[in-house]
């Protein structure tokens, strides 16, 4: 088994995204950052901060991103947008081609 931060961290998105073991995480998350117990000891200077650091954005840019998915959701957004063609047909229209022009 290779262990490697990649692997880590999909661990814990996937653990994170199962509704099952949400809150846990969560939870677990929270407790090792006020825990003195650490990978890191807290009282070196730099190092012991790094490990609360990397932890507390990953919980909160996964946390983020479940609220935002849950609120689309919940509000019936979708990603693909309706493209209306001239004849009044629709279309899913993935990408639009814009030329951009400087204006000095």
């Amino acid at each position: 088994m290779k262990f490697s931060i990649q692997s880590l961290y999909s661990w814990y998105r996937n653990t994170l995204r199962n509704p099952k073991y949400r809150w846990w995480v969560i939870l677990g998350t929270l407790v090792y950052l006020i825990s003195p117990i650490d990978i890191a000891p807290d009282f070196l200077p730099i190092v012991g901060q790094i490990d609360d650091v990397f932890l507390l954005t990953l919980l909160v840019s996964e946390v983020s991103g479940l609220v935002i998915e849950g609120w689309k959701a919940r509000k019936g957004v979708t990603d693909t947008e309706v493209a209306y063609t001239s004849e009044g047909s629709t279309s899913q229209a993935s990408t639009i081609d814009v030329d951009a022009v400087s204006v000095k």
